[in-house]
């Protein structure tokens, strides 16, 4: 009997909530807010170097709350330098949300902002087609890689636009997380289909060797309180068991034995930690640096 189980990516609507919970109930941003503030001028400090216009790519800009915190460090980096931010995103409710918020935001007079409601391949296969290859002095893709393909084709594709002293920063879970241990072990049994793969800053590690690229890699610590997901019927514990599975209304659809195995995985110390009455998850990220 086929499985009922259907990726989380079939309903957009639902993914985009299931993800929104995420954020709110993680430190998430916070920790990359911490790198932007703290690590990020030294990644971007020579990027602009002798450039009236400083060109940046965005894959997977989703809502923009990361993208103008860069843009923030740039504009401080090179006062008054005119700003191109290109942004790939697929969600036309995300890019909604993101032009809400550059309407909301002041200081971005120098800024020009274009979206491309489209996938990263999309993106790739357009300026195939249209012979175009612009270079970029700096592209981010910020836990994104998830949704493409070919990782390494992805990879070597946007950095192959990198300007001679231009970066690629790459922000995704870490190999040392949660999602690590719980992707690794129940993956497989997961309605993936070929929206999203699973992948962690230790497989890009070994792509970025293997292609024989410089980089930095550096581990942002970060958690997620899960508690919810243990309280039977909880709507929110209910999205956040659909986020850590991909999977739409898992703990409807999965069959009681899976759903068994992996909440008990979820209170295993390799997944996350008991403090304070709360259950939290392992939300460690790896951010790498790519040199051209």
């Amino acid at each position: 009997m086929a499985s009922p189980m259907r990726s989380l990516l079939t309903d957009p609507s639902r993914y985009v909530q299931s993800f929104r919970l995420f954020l709110t109930n993680s430190t998430e941003h916070q920790c990359m807010r911490e790198f932007m503030e703290g690590q990020l001028p030294a990644v971007i400090a020579s990027i602009g170097n002798g450039k009236s216009t400083i060109n940046i790519l965005s894959v997977g800009g989703g809502a923009g709350e990361i993208d103008l915190l860069i843009l923030s460090k740039v504009q401080a980096r090179y006062p008054g330098v005119t700003i191109r931010n290109d942004v790939i995103e697929p969600s036309a409710d995300q890019i909604f949300k993101y032009k809400e918020r550059v309407a909301e935001t002041s200081n971005l007079e120098n800024v020009k902002f274009t979206w491309h409601e489209e996938t990263a391949y999309e993106y790739e296969s357009r300026m195939n087609s249209e012979k175009k290859s612009k270079k970029w002095d700096f592209i981010h893709m910020i836990q994104m890689l998830y949704y493409v393909k070919d990782v390494p084709a992805t990879i070597q594709y946007f950095h192959g636009l990198l300007e001679a002293q231009a970066k690629l920063l790459i922000i995704l879970v870490s190999g040392t997380s949660g999602w690590e241990m719980l992707w690794k072990k129940y993956g497989s049994s997961f309605p993936l289909n070929d929206l999203c793969l699973y992948v962690s800053s230790a497989d890009i590690k070994r792509i970025l060797d293997s292609a024989g690229l410089k980089y930095q890699l550096h581990e942002l610590p970060s958690h997620m309180d899960i508690t919810s997901c243990f309280i039977e019927g909880n709507k929110d514990g209910e999205l956040l068991l659909d986020f850590l599975t991909e999977t739409c209304e898992f703990s409807k659809t999965a069959p009681p034995e899976l759903k068994r195995q992996v909440m008990e995985e979820l209170r295993k110390p390799e997944c996350s930690e008991e403090r304070d009455g709360k259950v939290l998850f392992n939300n460690n990220l790896g951010v790498i640096v790519i040199e051209p």
